[in-house]
């Protein structure tokens, strides 16, 4: 386990940190492009945008959602692209329940009403002498997007002839115009990306249309952890070379009941591990800087890599996302999903926590639809911890369902680590 920093932080890294704190703090508790479930430079996902709500808006667990009552997840522009944080893994709290809705479940909720196509992924690796004509243009498409979005919300009464006459139309040629400037940008220096024009069309998504399971991707699931679909009688075909004995290969022997995708102790998961990388693409994270110390409700920020780790998959626990999808790996062999970011407040330094059920002064998920085999670098803005003493800073990867990705051999080192910060 680290406990310091080391020396790597210059006198402009640290102006650079005490900036992006005070960001953080105002992203947070301002309400600085919080919105529930955004999405990425207009990217519409159904499984990151889409919510299943109950009939009932029931409690959630606590320390499930955003602090002060703020929505569910928030978004920051992080090196040309928005990095979106899923407060308590995606759970609502039951107010903004209530406010999502309709009277019938169940019900899509979308971030905004206008829905374009993701530029981000579609764009080349961008040379460091484009980079910042290309983040400022990425940044106008949004600024675009949340003006369509208010105009919509002012007059989109109006029909849907006014709105692809007054609204998306409008809003095209703008995009247009944006993109090509892109394409130019990256041109002058490289080959010049194609076919960005066809990213300019946007769409406004129906409300209220029924979720269909997107959120959880049950067309890919099926069975809703049936335990019958996982081959229980596997269970009497041997023990593989195992000296022990096989005690289980599935549910069908469990006394427990079925899990369900909800965050529910005493169940039995039947969902299948999924696929498992080579040893040399499975995921590797580390914080990469942190401070030693902090006072007592005090913005900070931690710096966290992460390599072969896809950044694209997120199935809210609070929508029944838990432990729901099988790991999947990319054309690349390598594993879809996010990571987690939590810090707790140690009792005692010399014996392991005796209360591993209490929620932690801070958690937070980030899946923002980047990542990959080279190792790239997120901001977690932590917008205080509330009590002095020592507290305990972790990040770990997770699958789509929030499962730490399997690795090829049992001895190598997960994605995870920890740094302990002193608060006073």
């Amino acid at each position: 386990m680290r406990r310091t920093s080391g020396a790597r932080r210059s006198a402009g890294s640290a102006r650079s940190k005490r900036l992006l704190a005070a960001v953080g703090a105002l992203a947070v508790f301002g309400g600085i492009a919080a919105v529930t479930q955004i999405s990425s430079a207009g990217e519409r996902r159904q499984s990151a945008n889409t919510r299943t709500v109950s009939s009932n808006c029931v409690q959630p667990s606590p320390g499930a959602t955003s602090p002060g009552g703020r929505t569910s997840t928030t978004q920051t522009w992080q090196n040309g692209r928005w990095v979106r944080n899923h407060w308590g893994d995606g759970q609502m709290s039951v107010a903004e329940c209530q406010s999502v809705k309709a009277g019938s479940a169940p019900v899509t909720t979308l971030a905004s009403g206008v829905s374009c196509p993701d530029v981000t992924s579609r764009l080349p690796q961008i040379p460091a002498q484009a980079r910042n004509e290309v983040d400022r243009n990425l940044a106008l498409l949004k600024t675009q997007i949340d003006e369509a979005n208010r105009r919509l919300a002012a007059e989109g009464n109006k029909g849907q002839g006014f709105i692809n006459n007054a609204i998306l139309g409008p809003l095209a040629g703008k995009r247009a115009a944006v993109l090509d400037r892109i394409a130019i940008a990256i041109g002058r220096v490289a080959q010049r990306p194609q076919g960005l024009d066809q990213l300019a069309t946007c769409t406004v998504a129906a409300q209220g249309n029924a979720n269909n399971g997107g959120a959880n991707n049950g067309g890919q699931n099926g069975g809703n952890n049936n335990g019958g679909n996982n081959n229980g009688g596997q269970n009497n075909n041997g023990n593989n070379g195992n000296a022990l004995g096989v005690l289980a290969k599935d549910c069908g022997n469990s006394r427990l009941q079925p899990h369900d995708g909800f965050q529910n102790g005493n169940r039995c998961v039947s969902t299948a591990f999924g696929e498992v990388g080579a040893a040399a693409n499975n995921p590797s994270l580390l914080i990469t800087q942190f401070p030693n110390q902090v006072r007592r409700n005090q913005a900070f920020t931690l710096r966290v890599s992460t390599r072969n780790l896809v950044r694209d998959r997120f199935l809210a626990a609070g929508q029944g996302g838990y432990y729901l999808e099988s790991s999947v790996l990319n054309g690349q062999g390598l594993t879809r999903g996010h990571f987690h970011t939590a810090c707790r407040m140690l009792q005692s330094t010399n014996s392991a926590p005796t209360n591993p059920e209490a929620v932690p002064a801070f958690f937070v998920a980030t899946e923002d639809g980047r990542g990959g085999g080279q190792a790239d670098e997120v901001v977690i803005q932590v917008p205080g911890l509330p009590q002095n003493g020592t507290a305990q800073c972790a990040v770990w990867a997770g699958d789509g369902s929030h499962r730490v990705p399997m690795m090829e051999r049992a001895n190598q080192t997960p994605a995870f680590d920890v740094v302990r910060i002193q608060v006073n």
